[in-house]
């Protein structure tokens, strides 16, 4: 047997023997580490043994992907395999800790682009599951995370005239405030009341985990995906109705290009998007309405 079908052989083998994460983590850890060993090979580094990893292999790997021009975030994906590898192998100090010690800069969100997504009414008519219907109304109203939406409870939530998310839904375990201002979220909340009563959108009968599945399967089945879409297109419809024009996503004006009146009201829109989606820094808000 080859060096590299050797190699390659007792990858996979470690792969067998550590199970971490998810099914879809396994598999992709497998794929890339059997890629990195023929890359390895091509770049003449002819070793068998996955014990024989060196910082030069590290080095000439990173070498290759960044002159294929490979996007940050993925070199990031796969250094983080590269850790797994020598981690299982004792070998962990070969790795650098930090990504920037490599020259990895930081990852750079693609903001010119709108990811915002409509939902599809015929679609929504497939989902049989009353639940996950209108958790997915919930993320197109009011902005929220597929896991908020689901975990969302109407006689706990409603303060007022605003919606009250409770930070054990949360990312983060931060609590917040979005205020009920459309007559759509209206008639919206009374069929989550209709529905639950005192209960969350998960049905009495379910755990969080088991209502996240018919979530997946149902949307699956209607063909509604990236669902996280509904929180671009909520939070594009925030920056138009405090500005009074369309976000940079939608063809609107770039900062550059605003007097410093719009830059002030622009500033003012993305403070209040930040508090409304739940972000910690304002900047985030480029990644929905773009900068």
């Amino acid at each position: 047997m080859s060096n590299l079908n050797t190699l390659k052989s007792k990858l996979f083998e470690l792969t067998k023997r550590n199970k971490d994460g998810s099914f879809s983590t396994q598999s992709n850890r497998k794929r890339i580490l059997l890629q990195m060993a023929k890359d390895l090979n091509n770049l003449g580094f002819k070793f068998s043994d996955p014990k024989s990893l060196k910082p030069k292999h590290i080095f000439a790997l990173l070498e290759q992907w960044k002159g294929d021009e490979i996007a940050t975030s993925t070199i990031k994906n796969r250094m983080s395999h590269i850790r797994w590898w020598a981690e299982k192998v004792n070998k962990a100090s070969i790795v650098m800790r930090e990504n920037s010690a490599y020259g990895i800069e930081k990852r750079i969100y693609i903001t010119n682009v709108s990811k915002g997504k409509l939902l599809d009414a015929e679609k929504l008519q497939l989902i049989t599951c009353e639940f996950v219907k209108l958790s997915l109304s919930m993320q197109k109203e009011f902005g929220l995370r597929r896991e908020e939406a689901i975990k969302f409870n109407h006689s706990v939530a409603i303060k007022g005239n605003n919606i009250v998310l409770k930070g054990t839904w949360c990312k983060g375990g931060k609590q917040r405030t979005i205020p009920i201002e459309t007559k759509g979220q209206r008639e919206l909340l009374d069929k989550v009341r209709s529905l639950t009563g005192t209960g969350s959108l998960i049905p009495s009968y379910k755990t969080y985990y088991q209502q996240l599945k018919s979530y997946e399967y149902q949307t699956s089945l209607a063909s509604l995906n990236k669902m996280h879409g509904l929180r671009h297109e909520f939070a594009q419809n925030q920056y138009r109705r405090i500005t009074g024009w369309e976000c940079p996503n939608k063809g609107g004006i770039k900062y550059n290009e605003m007097t410093d009146i719009q830059k002030k009201i622009d500033r003012t829109a993305r403070q209040e998007l930040s508090r409304l989606l739940g972000h910690e820094r304002p900047q985030i808000t480029s990644v929905y309405i773009g900068s």
